[in-house]
């Protein structure tokens, strides 16, 4: 009975994120801006060199085209559903339900993410039809490690985004909780640049944190960059980044939950 509800919320979920197009294409149409003009802008970096930073065009279109999908699949349209509960008060009916809050909320994130993925895909596929050239790789053992890699890393993804939702508690916004989210996430997954363009030891201590696993692993196993046994350990990292964001998320929402008791909601 209880996994149905989930179920329920999920396909709830989706439908809701098919009939709020306005806010959906919105969120798309800034996610294809901001890949098309990193595209152009790399395109300019990469003017008359055929390799830098160790990859060459070819693979940094790859890189791109894989940030896009890890950040419109998961997108702030799922972030602000977590949020948005907090902050209009609607979570006090959630407490009364017999559910886990935060099961709940990852239902409704991968409703919400079935159909974003769907689009994300579709247009992958054309950004890849329109710029030939873009390094994909050829062993089907590799695309098996890959998508594996890419859930673990939305499941990643999620664990982070519930946290700093969870920070909503004792804020008056969501604003600058996301932005902020955003910020640290882009900047240490490699969404921006690739670690590997990072000094040394900064390089070293972003691939340990979870958010290294949202892009830079994907990326890293995509471009076949790294041999089957260092493969295995990164999928290992994420499952473990995946249980300890999970079981913090618990422990945290049990501080948050005693914030409502304090003000007396």
């Amino acid at each position: 009975m209880i996994r149905r509800i989930y179920i329920s919320l999920a396909n709830r979920s989706m439908q809701e994120t098919a009939a709020n197009r306005t806010s959906f294409v919105l969120n798309i149409c800034a996610s294809f801006l901001i890949i098309l003009s990193s595209y152009y802008l790399w395109k300019a970096i990469f003017a008359d060199r055929n390799q830098l930073g160790g990859f060459s065009w070819e693979e940094m279109k790859a890189y791109l085209l894989i940030s896009f999908l890890s950040n419109t699949i998961l997108s702030y349209f799922s972030e602000i559903k977590i949020s948005g509960k907090i902050l209009d008060g609607s979570i006090a009916f959630d407490l009364l339900k017999p559910l886990d809050f935060q099961k709940a909320r990852l239902a409704e994130t991968v409703g919400a993410s079935i159909f974003e993925g769907l689009v994300s895909t579709v247009l992958a596929f054309l950004i890849l039809f329109l710029y030939e050239g873009i390094a994909i790789p050829k062993s089907p053992l590799t695309w098996v490690f890959f998508i594996t890699s890419f859930i673990l890393s939305q499941i990643v993804k999620y664990g982070i985004v519930y946290v700093f939702s969870l920070f909503c508690f004792w804020t008056s916004g969501h604003l600058g909780v996301a932005l902020a989210r955003a910020a640290v996430t882009n900047l240490f997954s490699g969404s921006l640049i690739p670690l590997s363009y990072f000094p040394s030891t900064l390089q070293y201590i972003s691939e340990l944190l979870p958010f290294s696993s949202i892009v830079h692993y994907p990326v890293s196993i995509f471009l076949e960059r790294i041999n089957i046994t260092g493969t295995m350990g990164i999928i290992g990292l994420q499952f473990f980044w995946a249980i300890v964001l999970w079981f913090f998320g618990k422990w945290f929402w049990t501080k948050a939950v005693k914030k409502i008791t304090i003000n007396g909601g």
